[in-house]
This record gives structure tokens, sequence and C-alpha cells, in this order.
């Protein structure tokens, strides 16, 4: 079976495992898009921390739960936004105003709206959280 959206799968499997009160789970395959995002997760204090793990079929994570996530997903397709653009988005996917992040990435990395609005940098949207 093969997976079309690694980061999609990740970010579903963090929702339903926190959903039904987990305190760990485990995302296979890992890449280092998904390593990026549950970093951004982390400063964020949406999950505890992660570490990989060499299973005998590949690289896995194990990720450390906190019970902060309310909703997260992938956006989809990967909207282009200008450094300027980031309240109408804001308004589609966050629940309310500084409420909630929308993951961007943009020339300085895989950031969030808010930081990549101090840069003043745009780029594509990758994922939401709240």
């Amino acid at each position: 079976m093969s997976l079309n959206d690694t980061l999609a799968n990740a970010l579903s499997k963090l929702f339903h495992d926190e959903k039904i009160g987990k305190t760990e789970t485990t995302i296979m395959p890992a890449s280092s898009v998904i390593k990026k995002v549950l970093d951004v997760l982390k400063d964020n204090e949406y999950i505890k921390g992660y570490e990989e793990v060499d299973s005998g079929k590949g690289l896995m994570i194990k990720v450390a739960l906190s019970g902060n996530i309310n909703k997260c997903g992938v956006i989809k397709p990967r909207f282009n936004v200008k450094k300027d653009g980031f309240e109408r988005f804001e308004k589609q996917y966050l629940i309310a105003r500084d409420m909630g992040i929308i993951i961007v990435s943009t020339p300085a990395g895989i950031l969030t709206h808010q930081e990549a609005k101090k840069k003043q940098s745009g780029g594509k949207l990758i994922a939401y959280c709240y």
C-alpha cells in the first residue's frame, strides 16, 4: 500500500490519537518535513516532544502528546500567500483570531504564520492546528 500524503497521514494520526486520549503515538514513515512540522508544534506547545526510532522496517517517530490539540490538518491545495495576505486564511482555517497557528513554508524555513508576518515573508500554506 502506498501513501500519497505522508504529512496528512501523520497529522490525522496525531489528531485521532489525541482525541481518544492516548499519551503517545507513532508516525511512520518519517520525513524531514514531518519533523519540521513537529518542531513547530512542539515550540507552540501542542505536543510535548518526539524522538526518532529505528525499527526494522525504517525510521518512525514517537510523539509524546500533551492533550492540547483540538483540531489539526493539512491545507490542500497548498495555497500561495503573500506577506500581507494571511488574514484571509486565518478566517478560513482557524476558529478565532490569534487562536491557533497556520504552518507556512517560507524561504526562511517552515514557520508559523505569526513568525512569517514578523519576518515579512510569504510562502505556501502547509497545515493548521488549534
